[in-house]
């Protein structure tokens, strides 16, 4: 048994050697027959890379949030449910479609566009999260230092890039040329997420140069998914209840 445990270990079958321990410690081996062992063995093996490849993914996705589906709260009326739900399926990645999140400032655009992204990385794509400033100035530097291409070619590799917080300011020359390359090498090959505290009317004077800004919008937002978040501020509602209940304390007391 040992021996068996050893080659396991040996062979990187990690999921594999921890289920055949436990069971051995356990006493359920006695219980298994050949083939409840070897689907035993082998469900154990396929959890333990799926769990390790998803928290590789997670990592590299670099998300703001820890976000996910089911902890979204869809009772302030914020965003369609139904909307949600069935972009959670992830099928607009396989069809190669984009979405748009708009809405004002601490509605929560950025912890639904990472709850969907998280959920893309446990349906098995890869994701990259980037603030829009964050992105723009890496490019830039990476344009200084020879890297550019390779940055552009990591952005590409992705299955959905989520553009967060879009439109806090009008882009420069070089950051609308990279804007440029990042929508056309993804089009038709790869989504976007985009959320911006800007309507989508307003883009063509965030984005500037007439030409540029009809092409980039024209691969975008056609056909995109569009989710305009109405409400109060998450953020300034959780400032007020941190309030109210220091308040309640204080009285207590």
């Amino acid at each position: 048994m040992n021996q068996n445990l050893e080659k396991m270990n040996q062979m990187r079958l990690l999921g594999m050697a921890r289920a055949f321990q436990q069971t051995l410690e356990s006493g359920k081996n006695e219980t298994f027959t050949p083939d409840e062992m070897i689907t035993h063995l082998v469900d154990s093996e396929w959890d333990e890379r799926y769990n390790r490849k998803l928290d590789r993914t997670l990592r590299d996705a670099r998300f703001r949030y820890k976000a996910s589906v089911e902890q979204l709260n869809f009772e302030a009326g914020r965003v369609d449910k139904n909307q949600v739900l069935r972009l959670a399926d992830c099928e607009f990645i396989k069809r190669k479609e984009n979405i748009i999140l708009t809405g004002s400032t601490g509605i929560g655009k950025s912890y639904l566009a990472s709850a969907i992204g998280h959920q893309a990385c446990c349906t098995g794509y890869r994701v990259l999260y980037q603030h829009s400033t964050k992105l723009f100035a890496r490019m830039k530097i990476a344009k200084a230092d020879g890297s550019y291409i390779k940055e552009l070619a990591r952005v590409e590799r992705q299955h959905l890039l989520i553009i967060d917080d879009f439109g806090l300011q009008p882009l420069d020359a070089q950051s609308r040329s990279t804007l440029m390359e990042i929508i056309e090498d993804r089009h038709g090959k790869a989504s976007t997420i985009i959320t911006s505290q800007v309507p989508v009317s307003l883009w063509h004077e965030v984005i500037g140069e007439q030409t540029i800004a009809d092409a980039i919008l024209d691969r975008l937002v056609h056909d995109a998914h569009r989710l305009d978040m109405k409400g109060e501020s998450m953020r300034r509602k959780k400032d007020n209840l941190s309030d109210n209940i220091t308040d309640l304390e204080k009285n207590k007391n």
